[in-house]
């Protein structure tokens, strides 16, 4: 006998971007447990293809990534016809890239290491006000 899914409303797309795979695992069980479809990309051409083909509602970019790095990442996505939004995450204090993110539209920046459950309620708080709009 084949089990029912249980009916719930469409899953938010979440879209992890980083080179390191542990944080990328980390961050894809926690957020899977919490209900999201997530997505991961290793590099700027993965996360690019990826929000191109399935317009994830938030990506998790991190700022330093070999090849493109995030910033670069970030401003081609806002080149896209995508109404995606990005939290950037760094491991780096770096202000100046931190607040060039911000101007191109960023919603707010993680420093690694960073808090877990810090991450999951800012994603909740805004994957909630999307649905909202």
């Amino acid at each position: 006998m084949v089990k029912k899914k249980e009916v719930r409303k469409v899953e938010k797309k979440l879209l992890i971007v980083d080179d390191q795979f542990g944080i990328r695992v980390l961050l894809n069980e926690v957020f899977e447990k919490d209900g999201y479809n997530t997505l991961q990309a290793s590099n700027g051409k993965q996360a690019l293809k990826l929000v191109a083909d399935e317009e994830p509602d938030l990506i998790l970019l991190d700022m330093k990534i070999p090849g493109m790095d995030g910033l670069e990442i970030l401003r081609e996505i806002k080149k896209m016809n995508v109404s995606s939004e990005v939290i950037m995450m760094t491991a780096y204090g770096e202000l100046e890239m931190i607040n060039e993110a911000m101007d191109l539209g960023a919603l707010t920046h993680f420093a690694k290491p960073f808090d877990i459950d810090e991450v999951r309620q800012e994603v909740k708080n805004y994957l909630t006000v999307k649905e909202g709009k």
